[in-house]
């Protein structure tokens, strides 16, 4: 199977956590307007219009990030189950959604490790960042300090791809302790690095042509429909920061100032309309295509080069941090 062939089969999930995630931002939209109705009645105090707004901001936070504990992990964790059969064996069975959640049926706390596992990982990458970052500071200043933290930023990215790619090797190693096999799918990610890699093009270029496409699209929605319909709630809105902003003697900016007028305030909230929209759009729908192939480099490193002890140990001694999982194992 090509990798758009095991893209196709493995789109059903995507669909599935799209409408999960937009029914997600209904809710928090809808507590967040719902407080600020609540609190702004005539005859309240300045302000109580944006506390009403951030408690149900609050609450619709809440209620997203048990969502993606309960829900979402285990949609994207029998995505990638059927991702890892599907470029292993290249072939996958017909009904791939029920048969995704046949795999991680039951190893809720498997799939929990393996965040726990890539979370260290992550955070050997972080430090590694940091250290960069500081290299390119002492050797050029804050110039060379913001080009050291692009790459910096560029590394996460990829690490992100890699760390589903591990979620994969998880899976995909039922045999073994959860805890080894995130160990190993570490030592794949460590030794293999540069053949894992060699998407990074398509990685950056399919997400800024999608963050134009899908961003810009949401953007001119958003701002269109709040010219149209809602100016006078937008007028409210700022009217009410900007008593804040007098009462709370915050330092003017830019950014402050912009959300204290009635028309920057919708093209503010017209770009982080179309920020959200495009990380959910690109994640469910584009990502999944690039990570496919990514795991078709990674599976096939770890297969050819199966991780030994002795690689494990290697690993320790570059990254102490990883000696917490391997003491698991």
């Amino acid at each position: 199977m090509s990798n758009f062939q095991v893209y196709k089969k493995i789109l059903s999930f995507s669909l599935v956590q799209f409408l999960i995630d937009l029914l997600v931002l209904i809710l928090i939209a809808g507590l967040a307007t719902g407080g600020f109705f609540l609190f702004n009645k005539e005859g309240s105090d300045a302000g109580m219009g944006i506390v009403g707004l951030a408690i149900g901001l609050f609450v619709g936070i809440v209620i997203s990030i048990l969502i993606s504990i309960f829900i979402s992990n285990r949609v994207k964790a029998a995505q990638i189950a059927m991702m890892t059969k599907g470029v292993i064996e290249n072939k996958l069975p017909d009904n791939t959604f029920k048969e995704g959640f046949n795999e991680v049926k039951g190893r809720f706390g498997r799939i929990t490790l393996f965040f726990l596992i890539t979370n260290a990982i992550k955070s050997v990458f972080r430090e590694i960042g940091r250290g960069v970052t500081k290299v390119g500071q002492a050797v050029g200043g804050d110039v060379g300090g913001a080009v050291t933290s692009g790459i910096d930023s560029a590394i996460q990215t990829v690490v992100a791809y890699c760390c589903d790619c591990c979620l994969g090797w998880v899976l995909y190693r039922q045999d073994i302790n959860g805890w080894k096999a995130g160990c190993e799918g570490a030592v794949i990610f460590f030794k293999h690095g540069k053949t894992l890699v060699r998407n990074v093009g398509r990685i950056f270029g399919m997400g800024i042509l999608s963050f134009i496409l899908i961003g810009g699209a949401f953007f001119g929605l958003t701002y269109g429909l709040s010219i149209s319909l809602f100016q006078g709630q937008w007028a409210t809105l700022a009217s009410e920061i900007h008593e804040i902003a007098i009462e709370q003697a915050w330092e003017s900016n830019w950014f402050l100032d912009a959300i204290q007028q009635p028309s920057t305030l919708i093209i503010v909230a017209g770009a982080i309309v179309g920020i959200i929209f495009w990380s959910i759009l690109h994640s469910v729908l584009i990502r999944p295509f690039i990570l496919t192939g990514v795991m078709r480099n990674y599976m096939a490193a770890g297969l050819k080069d199966l991780p030994k002890e002795s690689d494990i140990k290697e690993l320790e001694a570059k990254f102490p941090k990883m000696r917490r999982l391997s003491s698991r194992a």
